[in-house]
């Protein structure tokens, strides 16, 4: 066995930590309080040629594997949760379905200007009566004249104001009550096609989290992304490779967590010491540390096995459930080791409790995390 990172993933490490701390980390505060999103720290993300850093160079991709996505998300998230999901929905959830579903034409055409950033990724799978639920999607897509009619709606979309494209799905017949669910990539600017960025959001408000409205929208028969009926089936393995976002995600805000904690922690003092001369304090921080390397372990092997084309499903299950849960563990006492600091925004560490939460919902929650895992198992 061999935990060292590769000459190459540790140049993406150092280089993204300098870029999180001197780009992404000043104004992550700000950019909280305005709900603005990032755009300059993409655009320069996007001349670093990270915004295609796991597809094929053939597409402008940087060819990488997935534990260097890992490394990117989880230094993005660490100084900025918003920056870090921003990152993470563009490739796993935008950029994936077309590398691993599309046709050479659909790749070329929809998959490169993701990877130059040109466009964000997205991804339309969750409906308002189709969360965990997926396959409740109501959304509709009727064939006629070689065109595909969609009608329908999707919530909690990210990315989708500055998605070009993006990739979902509806059911394209129901036969004795069984839906066959099929993805479709539709253009954002497509004729009644809207996105509607209103939601009042409790953390990561600086991302983009979007309402989608499809009214008679229309598009070729030709952007069938896959096998028609395997939509869900893509999706679910979509979402397989995102669950590792989302742990790499965790690991970052709860790293940016306990560091502001420790440095406060050897700072502040309280009765003539230093709080981290207290064991009560000092085994807070030692549980965090334990408990965030045991994630990132978690996270780096699920990446591995998908990059090793081994079945990672229940690894991914496993590493998003105890990366997001441990993540809020870690966000609550870091705001606890700042007593009353903790609770005003310009510690940062409420901040990350806010944005940490959103980790145990999105991308199945905690509750299907241990369902796959219980299947996965033989339950």
């Amino acid at each position: 066995m061999n935990f060292d990172l590769t000459a190459e993933q540790e140049m993406i490490r150092k280089m993204m930590k300098e870029f999180a701390d001197e780009e992404v980390a000043p104004g992550a505060l700000e950019r909280d309080r305005t709900k603005k999103f990032p755009v300059e720290v993409f655009k320069k993300l996007g001349d670093m040629g990270i915004m295609g850093l796991p597809f094929p160079e053939q597409y402008g991709g940087g060819g990488a594997d997935t534990i260097s996505f890992a490394i990117v998300t989880e230094e993005l998230s660490r100084a900025c949760g918003s920056t870090g999901i921003t990152y993470s929905a563009h490739i796993s959830l935008g950029g994936a379905p077309i590398n691993l579903f599309g046709t050479e034409e659909q790749k070329q055409r929809y998959l490169t200007p993701i990877c130059s950033g040109e466009s964000f990724g997205a991804f339309g799978l969750t409906e308002p009566n189709a969360g965990s639920d997926a396959g409740g999607t109501r959304t509709s897509a009727s064939e006629e004249n070689g065109e595909f009619l969609i009608n329908g709606n999707k919530c909690f979309i990210t990315n989708a104001s500055f998605a070009k494209h993006l990739a979902l799905t509806a059911v394209t017949s129901e036969q004795d009550g069984k839906k066959e669910i099929t993805a479709i990539i539709v253009p954002t600017d497509a004729k009644g096609f809207s996105v509607i960025d209103n939601y009042e959001k409790m953390g990561l408000n600086s991302s983009n989290t979007t309402e989608l409205v499809l009214e008679d929208v229309r598009v070729p028969v030709e952007n069938l992304l896959g096998k028609r009926g395997e939509g869900f089936k893509q999706f679910l393995i979509t979402l397989d490779g995102g669950r590792i976002g989302i742990g790499a995600m965790a690991v970052g805000i709860a790293q940016g967590a306990y560091e502001k904690a420790l440095k406060y922690a050897k700072e502040r003092k309280q009765f003539g010491k230093s709080l981290s001369s207290f064991q009560a304090i000092q085994f807070k921080l030692a549980d965090m540390a334990m408990k965030i390397e045991l994630a990132r372990n978690m996270v780096y092997k699920a990446a591995w096995l998908k990059d090793q084309g081994r079945s990672f499903s229940k690894e991914a299950s496993m590493c998003k459930l105890y990366a997001s849960e441990i993540c809020m563990e870690v966000t609550d006492q870091a705001v606890q080791i700042h007593g009353g600091y903790g609770y005003m925004k310009e510690y940062h560490v409420e901040r990350y409790m806010r944005d940490a939460k959103l980790l145990e919902i999105g991308e199945g929650t905690s509750e299907i995390q241990r369902t796959v895992i219980a299947r996965q198992i033989g339950c």
